[in-house]
């Protein structure tokens, strides 16, 4: 075994966690290559050919650069584990009237619970993914900062992690920009790496229709709730809809007509299956109530503390002050944020470090 030890790897053939894997196997660690299989195209119901970190071809790169670095590479099919939690909660939400984040969720509950298991079960000190961010430890507690690229920095859905997964987690990339990784591919001889064409879908979306998806999910949804209505901000009957898992709080466009000038998604009520739309202005808020939290940094999120929010990911975050109110955050904005959506994220920030986040419940106006 190496001096420096045994690490597990996810692989799922893309560029970020193939150089990965090359900087840990060449700086001298054991790497043991996983790539894990999540989804499948045929239950999805899509047609066309398989592209993203589930495909048949991205698997199979994922083997040949462990086959050509000379280290083990295994492939574990955890589509009973992803698909009970995270599509299922995926469906469950947008049925509530709210708008998910499952790359988040999966993070969280599954794949690193995923990997941990199996680097016990192969006696691997770390786990190692290709995220653009940082694991700091300070007075005993781990948590995640900022990546060096602002542009590929990944740690706001990384909020959820636990002290245990990170404890031995490892972020290779955190130093490096995009470009430098592209590079890296270069020099090692994996040029088509740096031209191979990033996946931003969810793996399980993979036509990026999540209505359809929905649709074929629960075929009698589509029936049940047609006929909704479309409400202004006053209250008033102004169109009716295809029904409300169908749309989410800031949308403007597919909205099924047209109203004579931009309108956008303000409001979705699940129980009377109205969406209320109103003006840019009215996707404004100056605070935001977070639930189900998971502190980072210190043991619980420090009150009346001022940190940075971010409600979306490449959100540039806001400032704002933090309320505790049991097991709930309130943060209370210095300038309006545009379309906080519950069922999203917000990750609290103190400078680059991630004091923790939570799911929005609802946002709202002192």
């Amino acid at each position: 075994m190496s001096k420096k030890g045994r690490v597990l790897v996810a692989m799922s053939g893309g560029i970020d966690s193939t150089v990965t894997a090359m900087m840990l196997h060449e700086e001298g660690y054991e790497v043991v290559g996983i790539t894990m299989k999540t989804w499948d195209y045929a239950s999805s119901g899509t047609s066309g050919k398989e592209t993203g970190c589930c495909s048949l071809d991205s698997i199979n790169d994922a083997r040949q650069i462990a086959v050509d670095m000379g280290f083990s590479h295994f492939i574990i099919d955890i589509r009973n584990e992803f698909g009970d939690y995270v599509i299922d909660n995926f469906v469950e939400e947008y049925v509530a009237g709210r708008t998910p984040n499952p790359c988040i969720l999966c993070n969280t509950h599954i794949k690193w619970s995923a990997l941990l298991k199996r680097a016990d079960a192969m006696n691997c000190e770390f786990i190692a993914t290709g995220h653009y961010a940082k694991v700091k430890n300070t007075s005993g507690r781990y948590f995640v900062s900022k990546g060096l690229d602002p542009r590929k920095d990944q740690s706001y859905v990384l909020w959820g992690l636990s002290q245990e997964c990170l404890a031995r987690t490892m972020f290779p990339l955190a130093d490096f920009t995009k470009e430098e990784i592209k590079q890296m591919a270069v020099d090692y001889g994996y040029a088509q790496l740096a031209l191979k064409p990033e996946s931003y879908e969810i793996c399980f979306v993979p036509d990026n229709d999540y209505r359809g998806f929905l649709k074929r999910r629960i075929p009698e949804l589509e029936s049940k709730v047609d006929g909704g209505k479309f409400l202004n901000t006053s209250g008033e009957e102004i169109g009716t809809h295809i029904g409300y898992p169908f749309f989410t709080i800031g949308q403007r466009k597919g909205l099924g007509q047209a109203f004579g000038k931009p309108v956008y998604v303000t409001h979705i009520d699940p129980i009377n299956n109205t969406v209320t739309l109103g003006d840019e202005k009215d996707l404004l808020k100056n605070g935001v109530l977070v639930s189900q939290i998971n502190s980072m940094k210190y043991n619980s999120i420090p009150n009346s503390q001022e940190v940075v929010t971010m409600v979306r990911y490449n959100d540039r975050g806001t400032l704002g002050e933090i309320e505790n109110r049991g097991d709930d955050v309130y943060v209370h904005f210095s300038a309006n944020v545009r379309g906080i959506a519950p069922g999203q994220s917000a990750v609290f920030y103190e400078g680059s470090d991630v004091l923790g986040g939570g799911i929005i419940s609802q946002g709202y106006n002192n």
